[in-house]
């Protein structure tokens, strides 16, 4: 990431900012990016990176691969955007992890003056051990405030229809409702229907949870991906828009196009409603997340 100037449009530096701080004033704008596994795909971020600089996102997210599999990646790719004028989330997860070695990654975080993480309880891969001495999110959450201490923004992952393995959506919000107590926001799963972000709030609300939620918005740039993803995270794909897609099918430059206005008004409809801000799965592209800020009039 060195060999790329740093991000110049207004507000683009927020280093060091907790992310609840970020998103008291109004509405944010925030990306999610993953680490590279090989010098193409780092070719391929760098220049995301270096063309999303403009829209000046207020936060970044880096994601960490199941069982800690990108580990010393996603910590390379969060200190390197600090270096570089961002504002980092660093993701950690619980899984395959001791006490020991979360006290040590946080504690590096911290040293580093990165302010801001998304704990998670994270997917165990298949056939493995997944839990050491941490099992939930909230265990987790309640190490990272010890560790990196107040200063730190601690987010937690939301799923607007329940996570795949609640026994019900209830279940489900009372489990984010708890974590909610410990952190201070959470950020969603993808949806593509605002009227889902809506009802996650308004349950939250009914337990008597108001800490900010951020959507979670990716744009559908392939039917068959988007559908594999959405089996992993139990997110529906409406029938609307997959007829939508259909109708275009044989034409990806068409389905990338329905999938980013799909996107955009999924965006407005959440603005509208009261969402905190926008947060952009990216895939390490920056073709469609700059066409929906456009759209959005969103950024520098």
């Amino acid at each position: 990431m060195t060999d790329r100037a740093a991000p110049t449009g207004p507000g683009a530096a927020r280093v060091g900012t907790p992310v609840p701080e970020l998103l008291a004033p109004g509405p944010t704008l925030s990306f999610e990016f993953f680490p590279p596994r090989t010098p193409e795909a780092a070719a391929t971020l760098r220049e995301t990176v270096a063309t999303l600089a403009p829209l000046a996102p207020a936060f970044v997210s880096v994601t960490y691969g199941a069982g800690g599999s990108t580990r010393d990646l996603t910590h390379g790719l969060v200190v390197d955007l600090l270096a570089d004028g961002w504002n980092p989330v660093a993701h950690l997860t619980a899984v395959q992890h001791t006490r020991a070695e979360l006290t040590a990654i946080v504690a590096g975080y911290r040293d580093a003056g990165v302010r801001n993480v998304l704990a998670l309880r994270g997917d165990p891969p298949p056939d493995v051990e997944p839990f050491r001495e941490l099992e939930h999110a909230a265990d987790l959450v309640a190490l990272v405030r010890e560790v990196a201490g107040d200063g730190t923004g601690i987010g937690v992952a939301a799923h607007p229809e329940g996570h795949p393995l609640a026994t019900s959506v209830a279940e489900d919000r009372r489990h984010l409702a708890a974590k909610l107590e410990a952190a201070d926001y959470a950020v969603t799963q993808f949806f593509f229907e605002a009227v889902q972000w809506e009802r996650l709030v308004a349950d939250l609300a009914a337990l008597g949870c108001t800490k900010p939620v951020l959507p979670g918005i990716m744009p559908v740039t392939n039917l068959a991906q988007i559908e594999r993803f959405a089996q992993l995270s139990g997110a529906t794909v409406p029938a609307w828009l997959v007829e939508r897609l259909a109708a275009v099918g044989d034409d990806p430059a068409a389905v990338r196009a329905v999938g980013v206005e799909a996107a955009t008004e999924l965006c407005r409809d959440l603005l509208a409603a009261g969402a905190p801000g926008l947060h952009l799965y990216t895939l390490n592209r920056s073709t469609a997340t700059r066409e929906i800020a456009a759209a959005l009039g969103l950024g520098a």
